[in-house]
């Protein structure tokens, strides 16, 4: 069971790493809404890999078999491995090569508010929210705590469905009956 766990999870963060850095690098000319979708569904395709490795374990290590809380803590297995994987390359790429990324952040908000006419008022508190958040993700442990928290709630919904699709129980034999497999 350990091997499938850190190998999906593996696998998983790695889709997660890569697509992390290939977007990072190119945001700027894709920009910031572009780069959170790409984002987004980069960490939603590579935390498919949850269901597969439930799918795995329930059928070469459990007989066709796992219950729903087996198939749960399996799936959540794999997402906290992949989450990890997810905040340590962040972590590399903010403290390494985009230490003025929330600098950035904040001047596209700033030029998107007045964009759309935005007042004054309005304009300056999304610069002071993005240096807040600068401030707050200066500190390694916060700024690990709150990237975990961006691919994690995902992960949890892909593994609460996968362990209720892919439960399985044994099935009964009735005395004298064959049994068979549904």
């Amino acid at each position: 069971m350990k091997k499938i766990i850190v190998v999906y999870g593996l696998i998983s963060g790695a889709v997660a790493t890569v697509m992390m850095f290939i977007t990072m690098f190119i945001a700027d000319r894709i920009g910031f809404e572009r780069g959170a979708y790409i984002g987004y569904t980069t960490i939603v395709l590579s935390l498919l890999l949850v269901p597969a490795g439930v799918k795995t374990y329930r059928d070469h290590y459990g007989d066709g078999q796992i219950t729903f809380l087996r198939a749960l803590g399996i799936g959540l297995a794999i997402t906290v491995i992949s989450c990890l994987c997810y905040v340590l390359a962040w972590e590399v790429l903010y403290y390494n090569f985009m230490p003025n990324f929330f600098d950035k952040y904040g001047a596209h908000m700033a030029a998107k508010l007045q964009a759309d006419g935005a007042s004054q008022a309005a304009i300056q508190k999304a610069l002071a929210d993005a240096q807040r958040y600068k401030q707050m993700y200066a500190n390694p442990l916060l700024n690990g705590a709150m990237t975990f928290m961006e691919p994690f709630p995902v992960g949890l919904v892909i593994a609460v469905i996968s362990a209720g699709v892919l439960r399985k129980k044994a099935v009964r034999q009735a005395a004298g009956q064959p049994q068979v497999a549904v």
